[in-house]
């Protein structure tokens, strides 16, 4: 019976480890290429797991494009110098993302500048989405 138990809680604990791991691939970015964004902040969400920075972006034919960027965590980004307060809706924005390998307008946030100063602490990059604060 004891034999059994354990083998129960070990699959209980290898499913519930895979199932977490699952959540944090990163696979959708392309991690080989930079994309910078220059354009103004539309919404800004402080959520668990990651956080969303909602951009538009002026292309060069005068079209409005929305972008998802998604971020790091807000306890590891809270770590960097970020608060919920550190992005507000029309601000201005210079970002640069690891874009979505589909070409599709979303990305990987890497840094920013906002309203011209950098976002967090100036001498430590923030940590991307699926990396942890140093």
């Amino acid at each position: 019976m004891f034999r059994g138990s354990k083998l129960i809680i070990g699959g209980a604990l290898a499913l519930v480890g895979s199932v977490a791991f699952a959540h944090h691939s990163f696979a959708m970015f392309d991690n080989t290429k930079e994309t910078t964004l220059d354009g103004e902040i539309k919404d800004f969400q402080w959520t668990n797991p990651h956080i969303w920075i909602q951009v538009n972006v002026k292309g060069p034919d005068g079209k409005l494009t929305e972008w998802s960027i998604e971020g790091g965590s807000p306890n590891g980004l809270k770590r960097s110098g970020w608060t919920k307060k550190s992005l507000n809706t029309g601000d201005k924005i210079v970002m640069k993302i690891h874009p979505l390998k589909d070409g599709s307008a979303g990305g990987s946030f890497m840094s920013a500048m906002v309203n011209g100063k950098p976002l967090g602490r100036s001498e430590q990059r923030a940590p991307a989405a699926g990396e942890e604060a140093k």
